[in-house]
């Protein structure tokens, strides 16, 4: 094995990392190489304090692109051996992944790589219901990483819903919020954030199973469109709620988001009442599980072409790295 690896496997696998979900797209990584260790580390200087206070959605974020990290990884012929969070002292490293050449293949995970370009969160409406053979697939996607998904029924729905409206009431005098909120979202973005094309249309109803999150007065003026009043909406949960099983729902939730990219399903989020300490607990109730709530997610079919830009991935790359 060679002491560093190959410079275009590098740019290979990291532009598959960064493209994986983050709160607002944020982007709260970076990386350190070291022959064939790859780390993965939050980066400081993109958190969200008023919205993310602990820190949870970054290192969830930092999961999903682990995840992706190790997808491309095998797609490249690499095997992959990780650790989440692994040392305490070092709060800021979320991931050690160890490459190595093998000849055995993970035709799952090099699957799920070529998916990787496609996936993007979706906030248009659904025209179509999930079969059930795809739930029980992205349930178990879920569970591979460590974590659970758990489809909720209509009652649990639209309470999750009203929770949405709770959030919306809390935030009306919640300048700090509001403020952080319009720093990442809307108008034109070419490098971060969400810009205001992938907004999706300003839900009819209210509350509506898609979070709008408009911050300018052009983007709350949006065309209009009506939201499916049976959505399938899931909550993904760990049974613990320590940095590690947070690393470990992000890598569970870019396996069950590449799951349904690869048959045609998309997904947005309704994360706003596990903004919240009690809200948090109370979604995680509406399971029936016991267990941390970490995402909640709206599924569905649509053909929004939207994405959100990513910068370049020497922007990643600790300054010391080649």
């Amino acid at each position: 094995m060679s002491e560093q690896l190959p410079s275009d496997d590098v740019e290979t696998m990291l532009a598959a990392a960064v493209a994986a979900p983050s709160m607002h797209n944020t982007q709260p990584w970076r990386f350190e190489i070291d022959g064939h260790v790859i780390d993965v580390y939050l980066d400081g200087s993109r958190t969200l304090p008023a919205e993310d206070p602990t820190g949870r959605a970054m290192r969830i974020a930092a999961g999903a692109a682990a995840f992706n990290l190790r997808c491309a990884a095998e797609s490249l012929g690499y095997g992959a051996w990780f650790g989440l969070a692994p040392y305490p002292e070092e709060p800021d490293l979320l991931a050690r992944i160890v490459l190595e050449p093998t000849a055995t293949r993970n035709d799952e995970l090099r699957d799920l790589a070529q998916q990787i370009p496609h996936r993007h969160t979706d906030r248009h409406p659904s025209d179509a219901a999930l079969p059930e053979s795809l739930r029980v697939a992205l349930l178990q996607a879920a569970y591979v990483e460590g974590a659970e998904l758990i489809w909720l029924g209509e009652t649990e729905v639209h309470a999750v819903l009203d929770l949405v409206l709770d959030t919306d009431l809390r935030e009306i005098g919640d300048w700090h919020r509001r403020a952080e909120r319009a720093h990442w979202v809307g108008g034109e973005r070419t490098a971060d954030g969400i810009p205001s094309s992938a907004l999706g249309p300003r839900p009819a109803g209210y509350p509506a199973a898609v979070r709008d999150m408009a911050t300018r007065p052009a983007d709350r003026i949006r065309a209009q469109g009506t939201f499916e009043s049976r959505p399938d909406i899931a909550v993904l949960s760990t049974a613990y709620d320590e940095p590690a099983d947070q690393v470990a729902a992000g890598s569970a939730l870019e396996r069950v988001l590449l799951t349904a990219t690869r048959a045609g399903v998309s997904a947005s989020f309704l994360n706003q009442p596990l903004e919240f300490d009690d809200l948090r607990r109370t979604v995680q109730g509406l399971t029936h599980q016991p267990g941390h709530a970490h995402m909640i997610i709206r599924f569905g079919h649509s053909h929004s072409t939207a994405r959100t830009a990513r910068r370049a991935v020497a922007d990643f790359l600790s300054k010391e790295q080649p």
